[in-house]
């Protein structure tokens, strides 16, 4: 076969056209064919233009704006028509949300009662009734997240659990006066996620607060 007629013979009688080659029998696919190698070697012979290599030369020289990754990670979740967040290292377990026994001799808002997750009863807590949010926490979307901080386990019902977000500290818009006195003592900063402004609590202040809520 001549060298004219063998320029992308694969295309015209081989595989990729009417299959009439007389080669198919032995080499299967083109792939295999000698002259279908030899193809590729000319085209990466073929000398490129130095137009074609001022373009590419311009186009790899141009300043690359990389979008670094948030130093800090979260969880959204929503209390009624509150959206918040709490560190991701933070959380357990999202789970469907699951009976809480309420403790004897106990009369307490934020201490709901008890609740038993895969076989270890944790102390259920409202953190909506601790920011003064109004929820009920039994929504069709609702959750039940565990929080685990130095082993200190608590769970708490969400209304909605809507998963991470990556931020760095420099995104923290300041909290609005308009906020419920509860909510704006616990919360370190506005953060703007799909048109929504969630506020990012401060676990330590929260925990805190829980911790005497069990004493």
């Amino acid at each position: 076969m001549s060298t004219n007629e063998s320029q992308d013979c694969w295309k015209r009688i081989g595989i990729w056209g009417d299959r009439t080659c007389g080669e198919l029998k032995q080499q299967i696919h083109c792939r295999n064919c000698p002259t279908y190698a030899a193809g590729a070697v000319r085209l990466l012979d073929v000398e490129v233009s130095p137009a074609y290599l001022a373009e590419q030369t311009r186009r790899f020289a141009q300043r690359k704006n990389v979008a670094a990754a948030g130093n800090r990670s979260v969880v959204i979740f929503r209390l009624g028509a509150e959206w918040l967040a709490l560190p991701t290292t933070l959380f357990s377990e999202i789970s469907p949300l699951l009976p809480v026994h309420s403790l004897p001799h106990r009369r307490d808002r934020i201490v709901s009662g008890v609740t038993n997750v895969r076989g270890e009863l944790i102390v259920c807590l409202s953190l909506a009734a601790a920011l003064g949010i109004n929820s009920t926490g039994t929504s069709g979307s609702a959750r039940l997240a565990v929080l685990n901080r130095g082993g200190e386990l608590f769970a708490f019902p969400a209304d909605e659990v809507a998963g991470l977000l990556r931020f760095d500290d420099a995104e923290l818009a300041a909290v609005p006066a308009t906020l419920a006195h509860a909510q704006a003592a616990y919360t370190r900063g506005i953060l703007t996620w799909q048109q929504r402004a969630v506020g990012v609590l401060d676990a330590e202040l929260l925990f805190y607060t829980l911790n005497r809520s069990l004493a």
